[in-house]
């Protein structure tokens, strides 16, 4: 029986070894999607080349070694190396993103996912149409069906060297002359063994619960969080595009993030603006840009009234009991956009929330250590953020005169107390009030 659990356990090792190459496969084929489909597609020229066996091409180019994968962390850095990398700089207007976050096995397997895509162009099209050039993107599923065969051959393993050990004991007590309860369940051994070393099982017990509770305590703080949260949308709208190699300023589409307690999402007649003349160079693109002129109603020459709204889903969603307002935050504390949304000329991916970490790797940002849109998020940007680095009357703002008044007026060495540290800062003048974000 056991040379059966053996085989089994060896055969079901070697498949797990043999799919290894599917998982990888599977693993690029996420990373291209989220990292790469904006600009670039298997077999057609996009905002960036075609990427099939891209690595053919740069070693038969006579590219150094490793200088593709050197191009993918920063093409700056590659193209200052390597002859053929700055030629390649040269080939489009549009720079690319910097990805140095990617090993380069990570990198390896987005190839190898794209190289394993057939070419749409020997595809026949169907009844209902050909190829539209477009990458349908798709959701992954959080759970892979290789955690499940890794499952079941670790319970095979479990099983087949528990047999081998009742079976060893067996012989030892009989070669000892012990007694042997030869059909004892597992149950009953785990019972007589725990009894032996009840002093061990009782400390690793009390370790085992003490573990479970600090866990719980620790998911207890996470929830409400949503740092990297991001909705899908209707249509993609790279920033990356529009606010890096188009310079677009944010204010443009979000006008209101000046006046107003909400930044606002643009009207689909601001995007005709520019898109009444700009239609794509792609036909990924074209497809895009299609949607929105359906929702304008227009049809290439002319308005038809026929229009049809575009349905966003929201990003930064806080509770119903907390208050913001962007322009206290943009007009009159002059917070830069980057602060809280990080930097969206490199965001290539619709709108998300941006983990704190990349925030903090920002230039100019405050560095903070809480997860991003949570109450201790914000309140240690309060005691961090400088209003003023010196008396508040030197700001001119009819505001702050009138709060440097006050505390001239009536606590003269409060204030004083507050430019110990060379700066007042909003915690200092009322930024920890819980009317001040709470109703």
């Amino acid at each position: 029986m056991f040379r059966s659990f053996n085989k089994w356990y060896f055969g079901a090792l070697a498949f797990l070894l043999f799919t290894g190459s599917f998982d990888a496969q599977a693993q690029g084929e996420g990373l291209f999607k989220s990292k790469c489909a904006t600009c670039h597609q298997p077999h057609k020229d996009g905002t960036g080349p075609k990427l099939f066996q891209v690595r053919e091409k740069w070693e038969s180019g006579g590219a150094k070694e490793g200088s593709l994968v050197k191009w993918v962390h920063n093409w700056q850095a590659a193209a200052a190396t390597d002859p053929y990398a700055e030629q390649v700089s040269k080939m489009y207007p549009s720079a690319m993103s910097a990805f140095p976050e990617l090993s380069e096995e990570e990198i390896n397997s987005i190839f190898d996912y794209v190289d394993a895509q057939p070419d749409p162009a020997t595809v026949v099209a169907g009844p209902t149409g050909g190829d539209t050039g477009m990458t349908e993107v798709q959701e992954e599923g959080g759970f892979s069906w290789i955690w499940i065969l890794m499952g079941a051959v670790f319970l095979i393993v479990i099983v087949a060297v528990g047999g081998v050990r009742r079976q060893l004991k067996s012989v030892l007590n009989e070669k000892e002359g012990l007694p042997t309860k030869e059909d004892a369940t597992y149950a009953e051994e785990l019972r007589s063994w725990a009894w032996t070393n009840k002093i061990y099982v009782g400390i690793g017990s009390l370790v085992v619960i003490l573990a479970l509770l600090v866990a719980g305590y620790r998911e207890l703080g996470n929830i409400g969080v949503v740092e990297a949260y991001q909705p899908s949308q209707p249509i993609d709208f790279p920033h990356s595009v529009h606010a890096g190699v188009n310079g677009i300023d944010c204010r443009y589409c979000h006008n209101s993030a000046t006046k107003s307690k909400s930044a606002g999402i643009p009207t689909v007649n601001v995007c005709m603006n520019c898109h009444k003349q700009v239609s794509g160079r792609t036909p990924e693109q074209e497809t895009k840009i299609k949607a929105i002129y359906e929702a304008a109603g227009w049809d290439g020459t002319m308005y038809s009234g026929d229009t049809k709204p575009i349905k966003w889903n929201k990003v930064h969603v806080l509770p119903d009991h907390v208050y913001f307002n962007h322009s206290q935050h943009v007009t009159v504390a002059g917070i830069d956009c980057k602060q809280c949304h990080g930097d969206m000329t490199k965001q290539k991916e619709t709108a998300r929330v941006v983990p704190v970490s990349e925030l903090n790797k920002v230039e100019g940002n405050i560095k903070l250590t809480r997860a991003t849109l949570t109450m201790g998020w914000c309140i240690e940007c309060h005691a961090e953020t400088g209003i003023s680095d010196g008396p508040l009357d030197g700001k001119k703002d009819g505001y702050y005169d009138e709060i440097h008044k006050r505390l001239m007026d009536n606590d003269k060495k409060l204030y004083n107390k507050y430019l110990e540290d060379g700066k007042v800062t909003v915690k200092e003048l009322g930024g920890w009030e819980c009317a001040k974000c709470h109703y």
